[in-house]
């Protein structure tokens, strides 16, 4: 109930048909909660939303930064290299249903493929609010990030493990090897080095699990 409550809180600017917009959230619902998701729900939706409210003052279309957080992820499919192009084309449809404006589209359709390798253009704040809310997990408590950890090596259950030490290793050292890892002033001052600390130590295990 509370996250409808938040989708509708996100589209009153827009005069938008109630019936189609509950419509629209059980088709979202239903994507965030198939089978084959362990991080990837509804839960890493509430938490990415709720980041974006604490970071809103960076805000320049604060509406668009919302829907890209609610449509980022609602195609997400392990085996395949297209989700954000194919997230953000779902969701340009199902919001032009709603009669959402064109130029909120594209701010939207723009935001979800920054998610793709989590970089944005210089005072992009619209990117860097989303791409920091995505990647707050990384900040977690050791305890939240282990289980952060342990859903994604779920959603990867079909590769081998060597195979997903190597690739998983990979992905956090690009992160680790940033200038930094999170864009806003706030995230930066009150994350980075927490998340550094969780990354270094997943990096960690997982070396010693290749031994």
């Amino acid at each position: 109930m509370q996250l409808f409550c938040q989708w509708q809180h996100t589209l009153q600017g827009f005069g938008v048909d109630q019936v189609a917009a509950e419509q629209v959230f059980t088709r979202l619902i239903e994507a965030y909660s198939t089978s084959d998701r362990h991080y990837h729900t509804l839960k890493h939706i509430d938490h990415v939303l709720s980041i974006i409210n604490t970071l809103q003052a960076y805000a320049q279309d604060l509406t668009a930064v919302q829907l890209a957080a609610w449509f980022h992820d609602v195609v997400y499919d392990t085996q395949a290299q297209d989700n954000e192009e194919r997230s953000a084309d779902y969701a340009c449809e199902l919001l032009i249903s709603l009669g959402i404006p064109t130029n909120t589209l594209a701010t939207v359709s723009r935001l979800i493929l920054h998610t793709k390798n989590h970089q944005a253009a210089t005072d992009d704040y619209d990117s860097y609010i989303l791409l920091d809310a995505d990647l707050a997990i990384l900040a977690a408590h050791p305890d939240q990030y282990r289980e952060y950890a342990n859903a994604i090596r779920q959603e990867y259950a079909w590769v081998p493990e060597l195979d997903y030490i190597k690739g998983r290793r990979q992905v956090l050292e690009r992160f680790w090897q940033r200038q930094r890892i999170y864009f806003t002033p706030l995230m930066f001052e009150v994350a980075e080095q927490i998340a550094r600390s969780n990354l270094q130590a997943e990096i960690q295990i997982l070396e010693q699990s290749h031994r």
